[in-house]
């Protein structure tokens, strides 16, 4: 049975508590992602949907989403402080950001040219950067962003998180994709 754990923006939390929430579905991909590269390793042959999916998955609802709305929203209006400290963590998660879409475009390469190897090697990456990353963020960025900013700033960013929801995503879409990291963690996990 597929869990209903949707992972959409609640109108009642917070927008760091939401961007924390987002965290469980992005680590679940990270862990099916570990199963399927061991399948992958063991040299059995791979369902390139699950693959295109678990790609989709990453590219739709970690970077787009999330990573959007940190990229696009959080991060400028926490650079508005400008706290040094605040400053120098997120230009390193930016360009940690920029290393996971490089990693993602060759995944989905790799799945194009039926290349396990290439596969193997970016998922790995991938994984090896966002588990980390995840950690920060939730250790220290986050925690940052709730002292440091104001109520009307984080009603702000509420806002644009909802805009982001609805405009950007689509309606429905995170719905859509759960669905796909539920299966995916029914068959892998």
């Amino acid at each position: 049975m597929i869990t209903k754990s949707i992972t959409v923006l609640n109108k009642n939390m917070d927008p760091i508590k939401n961007l924390i929430k987002e965290h469980g579905p992005v680590r679940l991909i990270l862990r099916i992602l570990e199963k399927i590269n061991d399948k992958l390793e063991a040299g059995q042959e791979m369902n390139t949907a699950d693959l295109e999916n678990a790609v989709a998955f990453i590219r739709e609802f970690a970077d787009k989403c999330h990573h959007g709305k940190e990229e696009n929203l959080l991060f400028p209006v926490m650079k508005e402080n400008d706290i040094a400290e605040e400053m120098v963590l997120i230009d390193a998660l930016i360009e940690e950001h920029k290393t996971g879409r490089n990693f993602v475009k060759n995944m989905t390469e790799a799945i194009a040219e039926k290349n396990n190897f290439k596969f193997i090697e970016n998922a790995k990456g991938y994984v090896a950067l966002l588990n980390p990353h995840i950690d920060k963020e939730n250790s220290s960025l986050f925690p940052m962003a709730e002292k440091s900013l104001s109520k009307e700033k984080q009603k702000e960013l509420e806002a644009g998180f909802e805009d982001v929801e609805k405009n950007i995503i689509g309606e429905g879409r995170h719905e859509e994709l759960q669905v796909i990291v539920h299966k995916l963690r029914e068959k892998y996990l």
